[in-house]
């Protein structure tokens, strides 16, 4: 059984607007709405459960509502305070509801990265056969600098070796729940995202190739990027 988890449990503090940035429209739709909508166009979900702030469920159901016609395997529901948290409240809801096993799948993806495509989610998919978690990335273009203190550089990294993390993240969903709960409070702290769980577990997660065009939409200029995007697939 595969699950997709929606994560939209930001308010997008560095958007500078009123409302999450998820909820912003663009081309006609929430972006949020164009993130559910790749994931309801692909037959490998179950289920596809959106996560968000608990004061924007009934928002978030009525413009689902408007926006996207095949909603009948949207679920909305509360996410958590921080992202693995939310993670967590989704598996916890698919246990009590459906039931899960050791080869339940959750595909996580962040609710503002309208642009994932069709081939991401099935690569995601398809590299469970091979690891125990997966991360969508692509190579670093830049150079990399590491600082200690943000005043001067301790590290510049071989680019060769260096992705950027995306999203879809995926992994089976009782593995992602017994390493999140073993971990410590202070390795819980530095977590940045749900793969870094599997990463000081000392477990292998696989690269699944990813797309510049997979942006995550964070700053308001991200919002003109989007819509030039959206054009271009027209």
């Amino acid at each position: 059984m595969i699950y997709g988890l929606i994560l939209a449990g930001g308010i997008g503090r560095r958007m500078g607007k009123d409302i999450p940035k998820q909820y912003l429209r663009i081309g006609g739709k929430s972006i949020i709405s164009h993130t559910i909508g790749k994931f309801i166009s692909s037959d490998l979900f179950e289920k596809v459960i959106v996560l968000t702030p608990h004061d924007w469920i009934d928002y978030t159901k009525e413009i689902i509502e408007n926006d996207i016609k095949n909603n009948a395997d949207i679920i909305v529901i509360p996410g958590g305070e921080l992202r693995n948290d939310t993670i967590m409240n989704g598996i916890d809801y698919i246990e009590k509801h459906f039931g899960i096993d050791d080869e339940t799948i959750v595909v996580t993806h962040d609710a503002v990265r309208p642009f994932v495509t069709e081939r991401m989610l099935a690569d995601n998919v398809s590299a469970m056969e091979k690891y125990s978690s997966c991360d969508t990335v692509v190579p670093a273009t830049d150079t990399i600098v590491r600082s200690e203190d943000a005043e001067y550089i301790d590290e510049v990294p071989d680019r060769a070796k260096l992705y950027q993390g995306q999203t879809p993240q995926t992994f089976r969903a009782t593995a992602f729940r017994r390493h999140y709960m073993s971990l410590t409070q202070e390795e819980k702290n530095i977590l940045t995202d749900a793969v870094k769980v599997f990463v000081i577990k000392g477990e292998k997660v696989g690269l699944v190739e990813g797309d510049t065009t997979n942006i995550k939409i964070t700053y308001p200029s991200d919002i003109t990027v989007a819509k030039s995007i959206l054009q271009e697939d027209k």
